[in-house]
């Protein structure tokens, strides 16, 4: 048994059934152990400590590939749009399990989820709102509140990948292309961008 089974199935377990009904028994089942056998302690002190660092290991994957996907963006401003939002989607994507436990446990474990915020959610918001502002400043959008404005789109953005990773359903049950679409050509127009 590796460390980095014991993350991924403790990090599915937690999504599926919640942290408190995911016992460290059910965690060595799903990695092929016997329940009781104290296997998992030979990794983390703690169910808790396994939680921890499933989270953070999780935290700096996405981190990293984010950063790297939009490191230097299109000089095209709708190509930029279409691959800022490819990009938060195949995070989001990515990330299904983490995202599902750090909804549901966020009030139990704020300390632990809250540099999640900080350090992905809020960049992601951060560079939304440079890149619109950078927009404005070249006389290539209009709008009077970047900042307000890149939350719309990125609030709208998400909000499809979230309900799909909470409930396994769609905004008006419509698929992901579609969505993706006509969210792009709303975010076209709201900057103004349209030829």
């Amino acid at each position: 048994m590796t460390r980095q089974r014991v993350l991924d199935e403790a990090l599915r377990l937690f999504a599926e059934r919640g942290y408190a009904a995911t016992s460290v028994a059910d965690i060595q089942v799903a990695c092929g152990l016997a329940p009781g056998s104290g296997a998992l302690y030979k990794h983390f002190p703690s169910k808790r400590a396994l939680l921890e660092h499933a989270v953070r290991r999780n935290l700096d994957t996405v981190a990293g590939r984010s950063d790297d996907a939009v490191a230097e963006l299109p000089a095209e401003p709708a190509e930029a749009l279409r691959l800022m939002a490819e990009v938060v989607w195949a995070t989001m994507d990515g990330e299904r399990n983490l995202i599902r436990i750090m909804i549901r446990e966020f009030d139990v474990f704020p300390e632990l989820f809250e540099p999640m915020w900080d350090t992905v959610v809020a960049a992601v918001y951060r560079r939304c709102a440079d890149w619109v502002t950078a927009l404005a400043g070249r006389g290539i959008t209009r709008v009077e509140d970047p900042e307000a404005t890149a939350a719309v789109l990125v609030a709208s953005l998400t909000y499809f990948p979230i309900l799909d990773v909470l409930i396994g359903r769609t905004p008006g049950d419509v698929g992901k292309r579609r969505f993706l679409d006509a969210w792009l050509a709303h975010a076209a127009r709201t900057l103004g961008l349209e030829a």
